[in-house]
C-alpha cells in the first residue's frame, strides 16, 4: 500500500474506505524525460497523479506555438477525462524525469459509480470548484457556514396586518398577544409599518389618545426581500437601509416579516455583534471601537467558508454604515442633509474587504449656504483617518475642492472629461462611475447618476478610449497557457481583478446601467441581453477567487505587522494547493477570453 496524501480534492471527497481502496490500488511508475505518457487518441486506461517531476499537456492539432495547453507538477492529476471519454484528446509528455501514481480505469470508474460527488468533480466549472474550496475550508467539516445556507423563509414571521382605521390600543394588544415588535398597516397608498416604539411615541410624546387610529403613524417606506433569498442578504439590507426589519415577498405577494432580533437569535456570530456595535454607536469613540473589529470579522467569515461575494456584501454594508455615521457625527443633522457623501473605488462598488484609502466626494444641494465647508470637509477627512481609513495619495477626498460641487458643477466636470478623453479624465470618469451615496441626501446621488448617463450614452469614441484600459496589464499566463510563476508572485489585482472590473464597468457605461458593483452590473447586463448568464457567472466567480487570494495575501502581511500595500497584491503560485492552481489558471483564461471579447467589441485592436 502506497503512502499518498489524499487530503486535497478530488480524493478528499472520498470516504475513509474509498481512500483505502485508492492507496491499495495505486502503482508507482517511472517516466524518463520527454517520454510520452499518454498519446492523443490513445485509450484512457489510467488516471495519473504526479509524485515527482513535471508533465506537459500538448495539443498536436494546434500550431507549433500553441501546442502546449497545460502543465502539471507534484500532486496534480491528469488522465481522468481520458478515462471518462474513452480516449485522450491530447498528448501528455514528461518534461522531467517523473514518478507518477497510476490508478487503473476499473478502480477509477468504480469510485465514480459509488461516489457521485467525486464523479461530478471532473465535470465541474469554476463556479462549482470555488464553492467546493469554500466548503473545504469551513470549520468542523460543515459544508457551508450555517448562516450562509439559511434562507429568509426559515426565519420569517407570519405578517400581522391591520387596517388603517385600527385604534392604537387595539394595535398594542395585537402586538402583545403575538409577541411581535411590528405591525403592517393597510393604508390607501399601500402597506406601511408601525413598531412598538412608534406607538409609544404617539401616546407619550405626541399625546395622542389610545382610541385614535394608527393611520398616519405608519412608515410607508418598506424594505423588501424575497422569501428565497439568504438570511444573510436580509441582514445586509437591514444594515444598508438602517432598519431593524424587512418585509418578505413571494411572487409579488406579502408572505412574512423578518426582524433583526429574530436574525440575532437565529445565529450567534461575530458579524452580527459588529453590526450591532456600529448601529448602537453614540459617538466617534464608539464607532472607532466597532470599526477596529472589522478585520476580526473578515477572518471569521473566511474561516466559516463564507463565499466571497457575500462576505464583500457584508463588509461593504458595514463600512458604508461606519462612514455614514461618521459623517452624521461630524457634521450634525442640518449640515449632513445639505449634501450627499459619495464613496468611490472598491468601496463604491461594495468590493472592499480591508480598509483602503479614502476615495470620496461630495454633492452639494443647490443654494445651501455652507461657509465653513472647507474646514468641515478637512475635519471629516481627519475623522476617517482616525477610524483607520488612510488618506488617498491621489487626494480624491472631500477635503479637495475638485471632488466637491453642486450637480451643475459636476455636470460641467463630466462634460469636460468626456471631451478631453485624456488618461487623467478617463481615470476620473471611471472613479465617479463607481460612486455610491452613503450619507446625507441620497437623492442627489441618484441625480448625479442621471447626469452621468446623459453625458456619456451613445458616445462610441468615449467607449473605445475608455475600454482600452482593460489591455493596460497583461494576463499572467505563459504563451502556452500555463501560469507564470515569478519568485515574488503574480500581481492578481492588475492581472485578474482590474480587467474584469473595468471591462464590466465599460459595458455598463455603454448600456447606462445604474448598478455600481461588478456583480450587480453583470446581472444587469444579463437582463439586458448583452452577456450570457454562464459567462457572467464565470466572470463573477473569477473575480471572487482573485479577491480572496488577494485578501489572504493582505491578511498574511498584516499578521506580520505590515499594512496592506501594492506588494500584497502578489500571489505566489508555488504556495497554492493543486486545486487553487487549477482554479487560478482557469480563472485567468476566463479573463483572457473576456479581454478578447472586449477588444473585438470596442475595436481595441485598432485603437
Amino acid at each position: 500500500m502506497v503512502d499518498i496524501d489524499l487530503s486535497e480534492p478530488p480524493f478528499s471527497l472520498l470516504d475513509n474506505v474509498q481512500q483505502e481502496r485508492v492507496r491499495a490500488g495505486l502503482d508507482l511508475v517511472y517516466f524518463s524525460r520527454d517520454e510520452v505518457i499518454l498519446e492523443a487518441g490513445q485509450s484512457g486506461e489510467f488516471v495519473f497523479v504526479i509524485f515527482k517531476g513535471e508533465v506537459a499537456e500538448l495539443d498536436p492539432e494546434s500550431g507549433p506555438g500553441e501546442a502546449r495547453i497545460g502543465h502539471y507538477t507534484r500532486g496534480d492529476l491528469f488522465g481522468a477525462i481520458s478515462v471518462l471519454n474513452g480516449s485522450s484528446r491530447y498528448r501528455f509528455v514528461a518534461e522531467q524525469e517523473s514518478l507518477c501514481y497510476l490508478m487503473s480505469r476499473e478502480l477509477f470508474l468504480s469510485l465514480c459509480d459509488s461516489n457521485t460527488v467525486f464523479a461530478e468533480y471532473f465535470r465541474q466549472r469554476l463556479t462549482e470548484k470555488t464553492r467546493m474550496l469554500a466548503e473545504r475550508r469551513s470549520e468542523g467539516g460543515i459544508t457551508l457556514a450555517g448562516f450562509m445556507l439559511a434562507k429568509v423563509s426559515e426565519c420569517m414571521r407570519e405578517p400581522l396586518v391591520v387596517g388603517h382605521t385600527t385604534r392604537i390600543d387595539e394595535a398594542v394588544k395585537t402586538l402583545r398577544d403575538s409577541q411581535a415588535d411590528s405591525l403592517l398597516v393597510e393604508e390607501p397608498e399601500g402597506l406601511g409599518m408601525i413598531t412598538k416604539t412608534d406607538l409609544l411615541e404617539a401616546l407619550v410624546t405626541s399625546g395622542r389618545p389610545p382610541t385614535s387610529a394608527v393611520a398616519d403613524i405608519a412608515n410607508l417606506r418598506l424594505v423588501a426581500v424575497e422569501h428565497s433569498q439568504y438570511l444573510f442578504e436580509a441582514l445586509i439590507e437591514m444594515t444598508r437601509h438602517k432598519v431593524a426589519r424587512v418585509v418578505v415577498m413571494q411572487d409579488g405577494a406579502l408572505v412574512g416579516v423578518v426582524e433583526l432580533t429574530d436574525v440575532l437569535s437565529f445565529f450567534s456570530s461575530r458579524s452580527y455583534v459588529v453590526s450591532l456595535q456600529v448601529e448602537q454607536a453614540q459617538s466617534l469613540q464608539d464607532l472607532s471601537r466597532a470599526s477596529q473589529r472589522t478585520p476580526e470579522l473578515i477572518q471569521a467569515l473566511l474561516a466559516q467558508g463564507v463565499r466571497m461575494r457575500f462576505a464583500m456584501g457584508m463588509l461593504a454594508a458595514l463600512n458604508g454604515r461606519i462612514v455614514s455615521k461618521a459623517w452624521d457625527f461630524t457634521m450634525g443633522e442640518s449640515r449632513s442633509q445639505a449634501a450627499c457623501l459619495l464613496v468611490m473605488g472598491s468601496e463604491g462598488r461594495g468590493e472592499q474587504m480591508l480598509k483602503t484609502d479614502q476615495d470620496n466626494a461630495l454633492i452639494l444641494a443647490d443654494g445651501h449656504d455652507w461657509s465653513s465647508l472647507r474646514e468641515d470637509a478637512q475635519r471629516f477627512t481627519e475623522v476617517l483617518t482616525d477610524l483607520g481609513y488612510p488618506r488617498c495619495p491621489g487626494n480624491i477626498m472631500v477635503s479637495n475642492p475638485d471632488w466637491v460641487g453642486t450637480l451643475v458643477q459636476w455636470r460641467q466636470r463630466i462634460r469636460s472629461w468626456v471631451e478631453r478623453l485624456d488618461a487623467n479624465s478617463l481615470m476620473r470618469l471611471a472613479i465617479l462611475l463607481d460612486a455610491d451615496g452613503v450619507a446625507g441626501d441620497l437623492r442627489l446621488s441618484a441625480h448625479l447618476r442621471d447626469v452621468l448617463i446623459e453625458e456619456t450614452r451613445g458616445n462610441e469614441l468615449l467607449l473605445t478610449h475608455f475600454a482600452r484600459g482593460v489591455l493596460r496589464f497583461s494576463t499572467p499566463l505563459t504563451l502556452f497557457g500555463t501560469l507564470k510563476k515569478p519568485e515574488h508572485g503574480i500581481d492578481i489585482k492588475k492581472g485578474g481583478i482590474f480587467p474584469i472590473v473595468h471591462g464590466v464597468r465599460t459595458m455598463a457605461l455603454e448600456r447606462g446601467i445604474r448598478a455600481t458593483s461588478t456583480l450587480g452590473r453583470l446581472d444587469a447586463l444579463v437582463a439586458d441581453g448583452r452577456i450570457e448568464r454562464e459567462t457572467a457567472e464565470d466572470l463573477g466567480e473569477a473575480h471572487a477567487l482573485f479577491s480572496e487570494l488577494r485578501l489572504r495575501a493582505q491578511l498574511e502581511a498584516r499578521k506580520h505587522g505590515d499594512d496592506a500595500s501594492d506588494a500584497d497584491d502578489k500571489v505566489v503560485v508555488q504556495k497554492l494547493s493543486s486545486l487553487e492552481r487549477d482554479m487560478l489558471r482557469e480563472a485567468l483564461h476566463i479573463v483572457k477570453e473576456f479581454k478578447a471579447r472586449l477588444s473585438h467589441r470596442y475595436h481595441l485592436e485598432y485603437a
